[in-house]
């Protein structure tokens, strides 16, 4: 990739930014949003990678408040104790644990889920919602570019590796579910077959973009093979919106200013796609479960 294309590249995904903004702005201004109560659902397990920061937290922290038995995965276990007895603090629910997982390790991925395993528990829901944003260029452990090693790839292997234990578990009109945080950046995004690893010419907006996009993609396919075998699982897909978390600390200056001064106006709605009914619509051709809603001011939703 050229300069220039690194450039354009910037330009799409700030503009793709600017529209998310907009389309809340406007959402707002109409009425808000509708926040979906849920009922309470004990009998249920939940995986949540990257749930010891932003969306990931928040999202741990709503399933827990309903009853779920959350396993949040994540990296940083000096703060993963204090997460969990927050959690535990918050929602009365003592069935919150943390298992270590590096996404940016296939051997740490394959451990993680060794260790599930043996715990011989079900589950339900498996969020996928770890990742890096727009960060110079550095390789994950097994030499992947970070953005695609640790947002779409890392993701890939925990899924597969899960999809047995989440086939098993679902059940008619109680589907398991695979809900995976993409992006509105995978709109603009190129997806290069001849250079994945944005060797060529690194651009951090084009390498994320394009991480998006990959997630996008698979999660339409993971859907169809599900249908075509009539499978309890659904895939599912959302874009958080414009979310004011510590994931931006490489973004330009400006965004961040102005998420500052507008978040308490327009960050206040949240995904919904993990309650046990299931919700399908037709998408390009395809019965799938996708779903584009902008999530909680400062990543804490109201209600899944």
């Amino acid at each position: 990739m050229s300069p220039l294309s690194a450039a354009r590249a910037a330009l799409r995904v700030y503009a793709a930014g600017a529209a998310v903004i907009l389309a809340q702005l406007l959402r707002r201004c109409r009425g808000g949003f509708l926040e979906p109560g849920f009922p309470r659902q004990p009998d249920r397990v939940a995986i949540v990678t990257g749930g010891t920061d932003g969306i990931g937290y928040s999202t741990a922290k709503h399933l827990a408040r309903l009853g779920m038995h959350v396993i949040i995965a994540g990296n940083n276990d000096s703060k993963a104790k204090q997460v969990v007895s927050k959690i535990k603090e918050e929602t009365l629910n003592d069935k919150v644990e943390f298992l270590f997982c590096d996404l940016a390790s296939m051997m740490s991925i394959r451990d993680f889920v060794q260790k599930f395993k043996m715990k011989k528990i079900p589950l339900h829901v498996l969020v996928n919602n770890a990742g890096v944003m727009m960060v110079p260029q550095r390789k994950t452990r097994d030499g992947f570019e970070e953005h695609f090693g640790l947002n779409y790839l890392g993701h890939f292997l925990l899924t597969n590796l899960l999809l047995d234990t989440l086939r098993e578990s679902g059940s008619p009109g109680h589907s398991a579910r695979v809900v995976t945080v993409s992006s509105a950046t995978h709109y603009v995004a190129e997806l290069n077959m001849d250079d994945l690893q944005s060797s060529a010419c690194y651009s951090a907006h084009a390498a994320y973009a394009q991480s998006k996009l990959a997630l996008v993609l698979f999660t339409y396919h993971l859907q169809r093979l599900l249908a075509a075998e009539g499978s309890h699982v659904t895939a599912n897909v959302v874009d958080p919106g414009v979310v004011h978390t510590d994931l931006y600390q490489h973004v330009f200056w400006g965004t961040r200013l102005v998420m500052k001064l507008f978040s308490w106006l327009l960050f206040k709605t949240m995904l919904h796609c993990i309650p046990a009914h299931t919700t399908r619509r037709s998408s390009h051709g395809h019965a799938s479960t996708i779903f584009r809603i902008p999530v909680g001011k400062h990543n804490d939703p109201a209600g899944f």
